[in-house]
């Protein structure tokens, strides 16, 4: 990946990664069907199926009846979902996902890692999730502890 131009790596991105944050990142001028559409705009693809997987992914979260609302409209854990359905709409073969239950209750956490766990196995997607929380590091396949910047054995 090192030898492609920022397009090449851009388009690696887009074709390969999916990117759940802590913090949502979710636009605020796009409903949560739009947001969940972004990276299939990016694609350059789209139509009814990839629609109606997106709505399809944002009903599995809870949010079917909630497609048209905008980012502050949604609670907290309704945007995670959004951000959970678009990261997953284009079956990405790998999955970040950064403290995705970091801005969450505990409740609402538990919820939306039972999400991520079930659209991850049904995908086949190879997630790399960083956490603080010792009990959702504990349900991954694979753990990697850091302290200082270094891996720790």
């Amino acid at each position: 990946i090192g030898a492609l131009s920022e397009d090449g790596r851009a388009r690696v991105r887009n074709e390969h990664v999916g990117f759940v944050f802590q913090n949502f990142q979710l636009i605020p001028t796009l409903t949560a069907l739009e947001n969940v559409m972004v990276p299939v705009e990016l694609r350059g693809e789209g139509g009814p199926d990839l629609q109606a997987e997106a709505r399809a992914l944002l009903a599995r979260g809870g949010l079917g009846e909630r497609c048209g609302h905008y980012p502050v409209q949604l609670s907290g854990g309704e945007q995670q979902r959004v951000a959970l359905a678009r990261a997953f709409v284009m079956q990405p073969r790998l999955l970040f996902a950064d403290e995705p239950t970091g801005n969450l209750d505990a409740a609402t956490g538990a919820e939306i890692i039972e999400l991520l766990f079930q659209l991850n196995a049904e995908q086949g997607t190879t997630l790399v999730l960083v956490t603080h929380d010792e009990t959702l590091a504990r349900r991954c396949q694979r753990q990697i502890r850091l302290a200082g910047g270094r891996v720790q054995p």
